[in-house]
């Protein structure tokens, strides 16, 4: 044994119990081969595992030197031993073997030292046959000898079987009734259930319930498939793989995994070295009931949620908005609960609403209104005090001078706090002048009823008191006549001005107008380090005799009050404030809305001009008040203005009313309650992380449930409805991790207020009635159930049901022109007959009438001439303008020079006579032979002998507009990238700046940065996770919003006789105030049927056709589009002058938009174009889906059909189907049905397609070719592009000097200056250089590596780079040499140096020639790393390095 223990450890194994009766019964030394044989001896075997370690070790080298050979003998085998170790052989051989993977669980026999493999196929057999032998070797290494294999193949056994089946069937099939079988893997198992989060090493036949999540990805080959699924049954995830060799059954396991169902999976969990994690291979699978907890709410009447977030709330909340997103949304989860509506309060917006109201019309639809779902659309504002409310009632014609006119100074004592029902019982003032008093005035006065014990404990005016006094009505009147016409003052004055006010209009004593001055505020603005302001706190920090038990008395408030006014009113003398006007205007408010820190409050719109009123507040918050590195703000003034139609709610923790509670008085907590609609009271749960906070004042729960306890106490006793809200950011415990994930990152460089060491997150779920209930069970139960459920419901029962996106039936309202449609007729009219002649030829005049018809009818001129006069505006500035979309399929849109493209059939115009031929000598159309009218071949006019314009691209106009005007048209434009700005600023011109906007877009937390967030959370907190866990909790952390952005070109246009808030708010894109723009606060998609989008988009073509066309003064318009040498690059790069192998590209177009890529370089490489048509069709063959590869390639490579009839824009659908007779409106709606792929979503109704087709004789390829569609592109859009890309391709071939250094100018951002000058060797090796990294290679490389390929080429056609020039440079274009063979290096060429440097130095340079290099730098403001950059690359040479001063 001790023998043995030493071997073992000579060899780095452990030793086990399992070996204890093994042992070592010789030792071998072979001197020839230097190695040792090592014999060792079991009564019975041992696990195949560890003698296949103990065999593996020693092969390492005892202590590491010499080899060992271990042989082992068993003195009693079983036959069970055998199947077992061959078993564990076996499955070792199948996982190298993937054909094989359908044998894992096959049967396998042992008859006369025969192994025997149930095998399912010949293939099967044929492998294991040939494999054979070193499977027996295996086992004999193992100590199992004398035995041989052998296969059974079941061939019989699965045709009886299958004959079973089919007679069952038929004996059955007019009875049966299929039910459904859970199981669709294997067998069910029976077995105790193992957690995942259990699971942590390789482990066999575990049994879990899981549901599955994420994506399901496959493998598919000819000999297995293999799908990944990810699984979680929430206490953790796991990877599970399935493996099926017969395809069909493949797909027939695909067809139950579904996203979100759960299952019950058998199988072993092993160790997988591709996902480098532990995988579960399932054996056996069956789909079971959810183990969600579906959402109840059993009360017999319940609560309305008023407080809830979405993902919309900034970096806050997790509660999804949309069902195709998320397993359960906001509304989705307030209907299941059975609620009859709920509130959406997002942080400084409301960008959720479009898609929570969406949700809610589509559950209403078709529902009785007392039985429709209503969705409170709220916010959740910062809100600031800039009103101050210094002095009520200013007017220029009352001002009075603090120090020498006479005050009123009051003080009332009330029965309450709510002016509404409570009533004055004393009325106490003092006349002061100078500090003099003057006159006193006090009265008691009778309520007529008990006064609450609360109000006799603080004024000591008890009931005694008051049973003989006067009335209020004619106590009030009196005071009136006794103030006369002085201005008032009084402490905390709102609360007193709200009394007087109430009593004068209760009793028509007339408005209550007089000028107040209040004393808190001033002291406020005075004394803002003061931790508060009451009353006794002034008197005590001023001076002022006073005695505490006679506060709270009328008269005497008001003397105390008195005099401390006067002493502020010495300060504010001191500080030239001098009259109540200067009070009020010394308030700055925009540095009080900047500065002061704001408190949180929620708003509902509870009518249309509540939301609209809202929208604008919202607008105001994210434009006006938004300052730089801060959160959007609202002054409390601008909320007062707005406030009709919307109730305001006092908020969550961070309003004002629960941090006043900690320090007011009810006095001034009722008062600060008046100017709100409603109060709120979260439940604990809610606010936990603030007994983990020293500095919120709370020790503990019950400090809590007391505060809570005022809040409700003060509302009531002030007249409000009080109601419980969840503040809701989780709609489920289970979802609070996702939120704390959020919360825990830096967003926008800021923190949340809850990213703090030692807070908890608090669970802030979406309670049901009871729920809410029991977390306020510290209250009365009566109370509770009345803040809970009552008031709640009165609020919901005050909102009506509002559209917040007008249903337009997809028609957006697009704004006016006078005499648009006159002015869009007469135009194209005359256009047209300008070109085809007057009467125009029978097919233009129908194509102008129809679209005209189409156009006008549905009101669309107006969208035609704003198109109109932007190509107008840019064209004037010396710009071309490429057409996007589809517009250029409409001919009225070319009459009108929106787009170049012409959309009739291939044709001959004169441009001299105006005749037009559209039929060949025998004739037939000639757009039947010709898909464009470029191809024609040349043809001088029969009338006039002129040389034709050959025209036509053939497109029908309903592809743009729909067949009856059914269609929105959508005018996408392609302008330069520098006059895009010029073009949008033109929008202002034409609409006025607040009727044109950015189209706004939302930025999102993605699936990848989800993951890094989860990555980061598991490294903060040091946890470790399986990829598989990350990816489920990153799940729920997508979509969160983290930013706004803008539409690269889009502009929202307000029609002028609406407003933009009938649509949307407004804001920055960003939140940055500097931004130029506003943007619609909405995602554009969310009101694209509602408002008109204009595409102006910045693009690379136009720019440099300007460029060209100013450096060669031609018209780059009159380019032939039909050029033969120019066609050729297509081919191969013959006409450039260099070979394929010298510029390392098989055609042409290297730098030629649109064909330039290499896989466009690959499909011309397949396709071989010569004419225009074809070029089309390969652009739109790029951009489409599922449109070349595995299609149209395949159809060519096998010589199906020739490359020019294959399927490659949208538009050739039609038309073929239409040349081949199928009516217009049929064709129409099978190329709509395929381009936009619903070939493979809508079976159905591509078999009534498929029919039409095939009754009108159309191919089998052609049905075919469009089944496997999923997207294509326009026909006019391609037609656009190649007709850019063929002007510029142009100017390669005829004039290269000029699209080099145009191309290099305005294309390239990242260049190799040292490479590049040193010519065509250089460049050539420093690409092998970047290629050799493949994927290795950065960013900036690979973005290096496509300047140098057209680089390369410029080269090897006899161009150079010329080193930076300080004298002739530019800062941004590549400049031609006198020889015009030499393209000077801009500035940005270099590294590190910018624009703002190479524009000084441009500037000097103009003043005067730099003299050195110290006065290059001093003057050009060069730094000095860029100075030796330059130096090294010789730019400096003959520059002498400082100033020299010269004596004579």
């Amino acid at each position: 044994m001790d023998e043995l223990k030493r071997f073992l450890a000579s060899i780095d194994v452990d030793y086990q119990e399992e070996l204890e009766n093994m042992n070592v019964t010789k030792v071998i030394l072979n001197k020839m081969k230097e190695e040792f044989d090592v014999y060792l001896e079991n009564q019975t075997p041992i696990a195949p595992k560890i003698m296949e370690n103990i065999i593996s070790k020693a092969k390492t080298g005892i202590n590491h030197k010499a080899k060992c050979n271990v042989h082992i003998k068993y003195n009693n085998i079983t036959n069970e031993d055998i199947t077992n170790a061959f078993n564990y052989i076996f499955q070792r051989f199948i996982e190298k073997k993937p054909s094989l993977i359908g044998l894992k669980e096959t049967k396998i026999t042992l008859e006369d030292d025969i192994l025997i493999i149930d095998v399912n196929s010949k293939v099967e057999e044929e492998i294991i046959n040939e494999n054979a032998r070193n499977l027996i070797r295996n086992l004999q290494t193992l100590g199992f000898n004398d035995l041989n294999i052998t296969t059974s193949f079941n061939a019989i056994q699965n045709a009886m079987i299958k004959q079973e089946i089919i007679e069952a069937h038929e004996a059955n099939k007019l009875t049966i009734v299929k039910e459904e079988n859970p199981v669709f893997i294997g067998k069910h198992i029976d077995g105790e259930l193992t957690k995942i989060d259990d699971i942590v090493s390789d482990v066999k036949n575990i049994i879990v319930e899981a549901y599955i999540f994420g994506e399901i990805t496959t493998l598919e080959k000819e000999t297995i498939n293999i799908a990944t699924i990810k699984i979680s049954d929430k206490t953790n995830s796991l990877l599970a793989k399935i493996f099926k060799r017969d395809h069909d059954e493949f797909q027939s396991v695909m067809s139950n995994l579904k996203s979100g169902a759960w299952y019950r999976i058998h199988g072993n969990v092993e160790f997988d070295n591709f996902a480098k994690e532990i995988v579960l291979s399932v054996r056996n699978m069956e789909k079971i009931k959810s183990k969600d907890t579906p959402p109840v709410d059993d009360a017999p009447v319940k609560r309305v949620e008023l407080h809830a977030h979405t993902m919309m709330s900034q970096m806050d909340s997790v509660v999804g908005l949309d069902l195709g997103k998320h397993t359960c949304d906001l509304v989705d989860f307030a209907i299941k609960l059975g609620h009859r509506g709920v509130a959406i309060t997002d942080h400084n917006g409301c960008q959720a609403f479009p898609i929570a109201f969406e949700n809610v019309t589509k559950y209403n639809k078709g529902k009785e209104d007392k039985d429709k779902f209503k969705g409170l659309y709220g916010t959740e504002l910062n809100v600031v005090n800039d009103d101050v409310d210094v002095v009520f009632n200013v007017t220029p014609d009352k001002n009075y001078d603090l120090m020498n006119d006479e005050f009123v100074v009051f003080d009332t004592e009330t029965t309450g706090f709510y002016f509404g029902h409570d009533q004055m019982i004393e009325i106490g003032a003092v006349k002061i002048k100078n500090g003099e008093i003057l006159d006193r005035f006090d009265e008691l006065i009778n309520p007529f009823r008990p006064l609450p014990h609360k109000i006799v404990e603080l004024t000591n005016i008890t009931d005694d008191m008051l049973k003989d006094k006067d009335t209020e009505e004619n106590a009030t009147r009196r005071f009136l006549e006794w103030a006369g016409s002085d201005p008032l003052v009084a402490h905390n004055a709102k609360f007193d001005i709200g009394f007087m006010t109430a009593a004068c209009k209760k009793y028509n004593l007339g408005d209550f107008n007089y000028t107040v001055v209040d004393t808190m505020s001033v002291a406020r603005m005075l004394y803002p380090e003061w931790s508060n302001h009451k009353l006794s706190t002034l008197v005590k920090k001023l001076n002022v005799p006073w005695n505490e038990d006679e506060h709270h008395r009328g008269d005497y408030d008001a003397e105390g009050t008195a005099k401390c006014f006067y002493n502020m009113c010495k300060v504010l003398y001191d500080r030239n404030i001098e009259t109540t006007q200067d009070i009020y205007d010394s308030v700055d408010s925009e540095q009080l809305v900047k500065f002061s820190v704001p408190f949180h409050m929620n708003l509902i719109a509870q009518t249309k001009t509540g939301l609209k009123n809202m929208f604008r507040i919202i607008s105001d918050a994210n434009t006006k008040f938004l300052y730089r590195n801060d959160q959007p703000k609202v002054p409390r003034k601008e909320l007062i203005k707005y406030h009709e139609g919307i109730l305001f709610g006092s908020g969550c923790i961070n309003g004002e009313i629960f941090e006043a509670a900690k320090t007011k008085d009810d006095e001034e907590l009722a008062n600060m309650m008046q100017f709100y609609d409603y109060i709120e009271v979260q439940p604990i749960s809610a606010m936990s992380h603030l007994l983990q906070m020293e500095s919120s004042g709370f020790r503990n729960e019950l400090e809590l449930q007391n505060h809570i306890k005022r809040i409700i106490r003060v509302a009531k006793e002030a007249g409000k409805l009080v109601v419980a809200t969840g503040d809701v950011h989780n709609l489920t415990s289970e979802d609070r991790i996702y939120r704390e994930i959020i919360v825990r990152q830096k967003a926008n460089g800021k923190l949340h207020p809850l990213n703090r060491q030692g807070i908890d997150v608090p669970d802030m779920r979406f309670m049901t009635t009871q729920e809410m209930l029991d977390a306020f069970s510290f209250l009365d139960k009566d109370l509770a159930y009345e803040i809970v459920v009552e008031n709640t419901n009165k609020i919901l029962d005050m909102v009506d049901i509002l559209e917040v996106i007008i249903d337009t039936g997809g028609r957006p309202f697009a704004p006016t022109i006078k005499d648009s449609a006159k002015i869009t007729e007469d135009m194209v009219r005359t256009k047209a007959r300008a070109w085809y002649g007057d009467p125009l030829p029978q097919i233009v005049q129908d194509r102008v009438d129809s679209e005209l018809k189409g156009i006008i009818g549905a009101h669309y001129d107006v969208i035609y001439l704003i198109a109109q006069k932007l190509v107008k505006k840019s064209n004037d500035d010396g710009f071309l303008v490429g057409s996007r979309g589809s517009v250029g399929s409409s001919f009225v849109a070319t009459m009108m020079g929106i787009t170049e493209v012409n959309p009739l059939p291939a044709h001959y115009r004169c441009p001299n006579c105006q005749n037009s031929i559209f039929d060949d000598e025998n004739n037939n159309p000639l757009g039947a032979t010709y898909s464009s009218g470029f191809d024609l071949p040349d043809k001088k006019c029969p009338k006039c002998g002129t040389n034709m314009i050959k025209d036509g691209q053939d497109m029908p106009f309903a592809t743009f507009l729909g067949f009856n005007g059914d269609k929105v048209p959508d005018i996408d434009l392609n302008f330069s990238d520098l006059n895009q700005a010029a073009t949008h600023e033109y929008t202002k011109v034409l609409f006025g700046p607040d009727n044109v906007y950015r189209a706004g877009t939302i930025g999102t937390v993605a699936e990848k940065t989800a993951f890094g967030y989860v990555k980061k959370y598991c490294e903060d907190y040091n946890i470790i996770m399986r990829n598989s866990e990350v990816e489920r909790l990153a799940i729920g952390c997508t979509g969160v919003k983290r930013t706004t952005g803008q539409h690269p070109g889009g502009i929202v246009v307000i029609p002028e006789y609406m407003d933009v808030f009938d649509f949307t708010p407004f804001q920055y894109p960003a939140e940055d105030p500097s931004a130029t723009w506003r943007t619609t606060h909405f995602d554009y998609h969310s009101i694209q049927d509602d408002v008109l989008k204009l595409d102006i988009l910045g693009h690379t073509d136009p720019t440099q056709l300007r460029m060209i066309q100013d450096m060669t003064g031609m018209d780059v318009t009159t380019v032939p589009l039909d050029d033969k040498a120019t066609m050729g690059i297509f081919l191969n790069p013959k006409p450039l002058g260099v070979t394929a192998e010298q510029i390392n590209c098989p055609t042409g177009t290297l730098g030629i938009p649109e064909f330039g890529t290499p896989f466009t370089i690959g499909m011309l490489s397949d396709t071989k174009p010569t004419t225009f048509a074809e070029l089309i069709k390969i652009s739109g063959l790029s951009h489409g889906t599922d449109v070349w590869l595995g299609n149209a390639q395949e159809l060519i490579k096998n010589n199906i059909v020739p490359f020019k009839e294959v399927i490659g824009c949208r538009d050739d659908i039609m038309v073929y189907l239409m040349y081949h007779g199928l009516e217009p409106i049929k064709a129409f709606k099978i190329m709509e049905f395929v381009r936009k792929g619903k070939a493979s979503k809508d079976p159905k109704t591509w078999e009534e397609h498929k029919k039409t087709m095939k009754e009108a004789g159309i191919e089998e390829w052609f049905i075919d070719s469009c089944g496997k569609i999923k997207y294509m592109f326009p026909k006019a859009h391609a037609a656009a592009y190649v007709t850019s890309a063929f002007r510029i391709a142009w100017y390669k071939v005829h004039m290269p000097e000029v699209y080099y250094a145009t191309y290099f100018s305005t294309r390239f951002d990242d260049f190799d200056l040292e490479t590049m000058i040193a010519g065509y060797d250089a460049i050539k090796k420093k690409m092998f250089e970047i290629q050799s990294k493949g994927y290795d290679a950065s960013n900036k490389e690979s973005s290096v590596l496509e300047t140098l390929k057209l680089s390369l080429e410029a080269t090897a056609r006899g161009f150079k780079f010329g080193n930076i020039d300080i004298e002739k440079s530019d800062g941004k274009n590549f400049v031609l040499s006198e020889d015009r063979k030499t393209l000077i290096c801009p500035f940005r060429t270099l590294d590190g140096l910018g624009d703002s440097v190479a524009s000084k130095i441009i500037e000097e340079r103009t003043k005067q020639p730099f003299i050195s290099i110290e006065d290059l730098q001093q003057r050009g403001k060069v730094s000095s790393t860029t100075i030796e950059k330059l130096r090294s690359l010789g730019v400096l040479n003959g520059m002498s390095e400082t100033n020299q001063l010269s004596l004579f």
